[in-house]
């Protein structure tokens, strides 16, 4: 339709007869029902709010990048700074069940490129995306969320005092209508979104069979750079980062890996990113290497008896050094990055 008649202002106006060849009856005929008279006046009072934004096609605030992908929304709900649109920005998604190593990762690497001047954005999903949130905030170029529901439904619940903090110092936006429940089939479609948005998506932490795979995916599609923090070869959460990295993503240790792949992008008062090491390890730490390990390996590692290395392991894991994982598993945590 808009190819055929131009800005939705001009659909709108013509005669139902002449929109019938582009769907069918039943939408036709919601176009002018009750329901959908309730939803426009509705949405119109909701952006008559303060710091609340509706942004259609028609308008110079629609972000560019969107402009760019096969299926960009007609619209956009938009909460917060709606000038975010227009900066330069990178994705960052990965697990809902991260590990505190993945969030600390995460959440160093948005802030840090938040520092560098770049938008970080994401999908306010628990685990790597509440963090990259959190390290978005932290930095100059802040955050953009992306909704998979109406922009006034809090989802997830455990989010919304996040969700509160973005919409003042970020932006949420949401393509669905006011009052979108969560629904399955809606949060791949907005992953598009995340992606579309950016200049490239970094995955920190995913399965094979994760979302996040097709945010990466969706990336890809677009142009864009996709980017993955490798991890250890035995933690599931690792797999789809090797995954894409096989298949050509470029592996990220650091800020400065992500900053000179983005042709173009210049840097705003950026310093280096790069975590400097005061001190070598010592002590049960110097054992564990980067993998997950149990309290027996440690005990034939330190040569310790079980007593003095879960101690140890609990002084550790309250200093914020090493992080407690399922199945007695322990893992060190880097410094410079513990939460």
């Amino acid at each position: 339709m808009l190819r055929q008649f131009g800005l939705p202002q001009a659909v709108l106006a013509r005669k139902r007869a002449d929109l019938s060849g582009f769907t069918t009856p039943a939408v036709l005929a919601a176009l002018d029902s009750e329901a959908v008279a309730h939803a426009v006046a509705r949405s119109l009072a909701w952006a008559e709010q303060p710091g609340h934004s509706i942004v259609t096609l028609a308008d110079e605030t629609y972000p560019r990048p969107l402009l760019e992908i096969s299926d960009p929304p007609a619209l956009l709900y938009a909460h917060g700074r709606i000038e975010l649109l227009a900066r330069s920005a990178l994705a960052i998604v990965g697990s809902r069940n991260a590990t505190q190593q993945g969030e600390a990762n995460a959440e160093a690497l948005a802030r840090a490129l938040s520092e560098a001047g770049l938008t970080i954005v994401s999908g306010l999903a628990l685990g790597i995306d509440a963090a990259a949130h959190r390290g978005g905030l932290a930095g100059a170029g802040s955050t953009i969320a992306v909704l998979g529901t109406g922009i006034d439904v809090a989802y997830p619940s455990r989010n919304a005092a996040l969700a509160a903090e973005i919409s003042e110092r970020g932006l949420l936006i949401s393509e669905f209508a006011l009052g979108t429940a969560p629904a399955a089939q809606n949060f791949p479609r907005r992953n598009r979104l995340i992606s579309g948005l950016a200049r490239g998506c970094l995955v920190v932490e995913a399965a094979l069979a994760s979302g996040s795979l097709i945010t990466a995916r969706a990336a890809a599609e677009q142009g864009r750079e996709v980017f993955a923090i490798p991890g250890s070869i035995h933690s599931p959460l690792s797999k789809g980062c090797h995954a894409l990295i096989k298949s050509g993503a470029k592996l990220v240790e650091s800020a400065e890996d992500v900053l000179t792949e983005l042709s173009g992008f210049r840097p705003s008062g950026y310093a280096s990113t790069q975590q400097t090491v005061v001190n070598a390890d010592t002590g049960l730490l110097a054992h564990m290497g980067h993998d997950p390990v149990d309290v027996d390996s440690l005990c034939s590692r330190a040569g310790m008896s079980a007593e003095q290395v879960s101690s140890e392991l609990l002084r550790l894991e309250l200093d914020g050094r090493v992080a407690a994982l399922p199945g007695g598993l322990y893992q060190r945590l880097e410094k410079g990055q513990r939460r």
